[in-house]
């Protein structure tokens, strides 16, 4: 343990006398610190400037610091040194770890982006003229800055020569505006992202797939260098380093060391808290059961909260990439909840999370063995012969799919209509998800499915799904849980979103390369147990949802498949992204949604006729639905009918862990 340095004692060779001019500028030297001491424990920068410099191998003079300054300083040499240790250990780990060769973690090699890159810059460079234009104006701005800086400093305030996006968080600290050495230090970065960003953007000439990929890779690499993320040059994280005396460091390397050891290796960024909630207690508590269940889903019946219902049942297929529950999260936002008040017999599929023993299953098993079984199920348990059907995300995909395929057997009237939750069935405009289908990033998947039995781990699914915004799902976590020290805290979405699944390599695969390399269910080209799949003789009432700043479903995407569909469809564009635009209770008052009962050939065309409406979504498709419901019945209540309870929900399936 570090012991507070003592004061050292006068020695004889320090009150030698010295010659008339010496002392006399000594005395000049000294006199004004001792004054000062007296009035203030700490040395005045000025004082200290004049100083000589120690030479090497002197001893520090510790007379002019208190004792609290003492004791601060000892705190932060501890845990600097304590950090010290820690981090030496940690990188000692994790290169032993790495030099091992594990199959399981992820490999570098298809990242290997250089022909893209150099096509793009190669591009660039033949075009002096921009490239000169755009250093040209990077050059002003640059100007403008030190101007603009010195105003700043010198009068208090000056207008901002470059400002970020309303909706980037990672300024949001009053010093990066006040303060003017971080304002200009801000203002630096977002100049030089701005130009970068530019000269990748404005390019032409070149092929827009590999355009795309190095712009997001640009992105990437520019979102991972901002000042924000570096201890130096964040106000937030010197703040906390002078007001906790250094713990925060310390702290920070635990959660960092506490990551890597729950990735077993590989950083496992905690987002929330993952003990802030019970599956059952707290998230997914819908009274219901659990009334069929085969290898593939578990389907739950959920208990009616109104004196009748409507004829026709309900049925939710959700992604299997995700658990179900973000549709029966907390009361206040439970869709689930709020469908049975509304007067819905409601059943909903809860996916097995598969192990390695179910690496075979296909895209043709999930229709037939998770929706069509769950189409005979209620048919037992309600003696209803058809239902109004949801597909939310890939499972709207599945419902699409199965829609054809029951068109081609002639069996359409099993689903009397149809809703999708951000659901592509044309992947031609799908996003920066297209930019991990390449070869490269397919045989690096494969590769990992072999290496972990047939399955695809769910980090993998979601380290891919935080890439796409990593400022806010990546960068601001580095920051609070590494450089600040923080826990992270209980937030039930953040909860079900670090809960992922497993994925099957036969199914995974095939779907990578069927949706999104080659589009073939938009061109009528996926066969399923012999039968042709081809959306255009799908004539059943559809209801599309999409999200306006939804980057995983973006709804252009979206609306192209509402195009392909051979009977009438309604598309519906709500405010907010993938999951809030979805997920948007009508109590909450948030939000807004467009409609138009057009569909023009563009979505642009859409937009402009479209008429807005605030807050949910959610009353306008209720009413869409109550239409094609049916009259009203006696309430359900599971185990009536054929199906018996197997258990309460939430299920089994739902808890199991990847």
């Amino acid at each position: 343990m570090a012991e507070t340095p003592k004061r050292p004692r006068k020695t004889k060779a320090a009150t030698k006398p010295k010659p008339a001019a010496a002392q006399k500028t000594s005395a000049a030297k000294k006199t004004a610190p001792r004054k000062a001491a007296a009035k203030k424990p700490a040395p005045k920068p000025a004082a200290a400037k004049a100083a000589p410099k120690p030479t090497p191998g002197a001893q520090q003079d510790w007379t002019a610091m208190s004792a609290p300054d003492l004791e601060t300083l000892d705190h932060i040499s501890r845990n600097l040194m304590q950090a010290s240790l820690n981090s030496q250990k940690l990188m000692s780990d994790v290169m032993r770890q790495a030099l091992a060769g594990d199959p399981m973690m992820p490999q570098t090699e298809q990242a290997n982006n250089a022909p893209e890159f150099g096509a793009v810059w190669t591009e660039i460079l033949t075009h002096p003229e921009k490239l000169m234009d755009a250093q040209a104006g990077l050059m002003r701005g640059y100007l403008d800055l030190w101007s603009s800086t010195t105003r700043k400093v010198v009068a208090g305030e000056a207008e901002e020569v470059v400002t970020p996006d309303p909706g980037d968080k990672r300024w949001r600290s009053e010093d990066w505006s006040k303060h003017p050495l971080f304002d200009a230090i801000k203002q630096s970065y977002l100049l030089n992202q701005n130009f970068l960003m530019g000269l990748v953007k404005n390019v032409d000439g070149v092929d827009p797939v590999a355009k795309r990929k190095v712009e997001f890779l640009t992105k990437q690499m520019v979102d991972a260098m901002a000042p924000t993320n570096f201890a130096l040059t964040n106000p937030d994280v010197l703040r906390e380093t002078l007001q906790t005396k250094g713990e925060n460091l310390s702290k920070g390397l635990a959660n960092l060391t506490r990551d890597l050891e729950r990735g077993g290796g590989r950083l496992a960024l905690s987002q929330t808290d993952l003990e802030g909630f019970k599956i059952g207690t707290d998230i997914a508590t819908t009274p219901g059961k659990v009334v069929f269940r085969n290898e593939l889903i578990e389907l739950i019946q959920y208990e009616p909260t109104t004196e009748t219902v409507k004829k026709r049942p309900l049925l939710i297929a959700p992604p299997w990439i995700n658990k179900y529950y973000i549709l029966d999260m907390r009361q206040k936002n439970s869709m689930v909840r709020w469908l049975t008040q509304q007067g819905f017999t409601v059943f909903l599929i809860s996916w097995v999370n598969p192990d390695p023993s179910l690496k075979d299953k296909t895209f043709g098993d999930y229709i037939e063995t998770g929706l069509f079984s769950a189409l005979d199920a209620i048919e037992e348990a309600t003696g209803e012969t058809s239902v109004n059907a949801v597909g939310y995300c890939i499972g709207g995909t599945m419902l699409a799919s199965a829609l054809a395929l029951l068109a081609a057997k002639g069996e359409e009237g099993r689903i009397a209509s149809a809703t999708f939750f951000a659901a592509q069935t044309d992947f031609e405009l799908a996003g920066d998800l297209l930019l991990f289908v390449d070869d490269a990033w397919m045989a690096e998947i494969e590769r990992l499915m072999d290496a972990q039995g047939g399955v695809l781990d769910g980090r993998t699914m979601s380290d891919t799904f935080n890439m796409l915004r990593s400022n806010d799902l990546v960068w601001s976590f580095v920051v609070s849980n590494y450089l600040l020290g923080r826990q992270p805290q209980a937030f039930d979405l953040l909860f079900w979103n670090a809960d992922q699944t497993r994925m099957p390599k036969a199914l995974h695969l095939w779907y990578l390369d069927t949706m999104y390399r080659k589009n073939r269910l938009s061109k009528g080209e996926v066969e399923i147990g012999g039968h042709t799949l081809d959306l255009g003789k799908v004539t059943v009432p559809i209801y599309m949802q999409a999200s306006r700043e939804d980057h995983i479903a973006p709804f252009p995407s979206v609306y192209r498949g509402a195009q392909k569909f051979g009977g009438p469809v309604n598309f519906m564009l709500a405010g907010s992204g993938h999951i809030a635009g979805v997920i948007n209770h009508p109590e909450a008052k948030k939000y807004q949604h467009w409609v138009n009962t057009d569909l023009p050939d563009t979505v642009k065309a859409w937009l402009e006729s479209a008429e807005e409406h605030p807050g949910s979504w959610w009353e306008n498709w209720r009413d869409w639905l109550y239409e094609r419901s049916g009259k009203d019945v006696p309430a359900r209540t599971p185990g009536d009918g054929k199906l018996k309870p197997l258990c309460d929900a939430p299920g089994t399936y739902v808890l199991v862990k990847s």
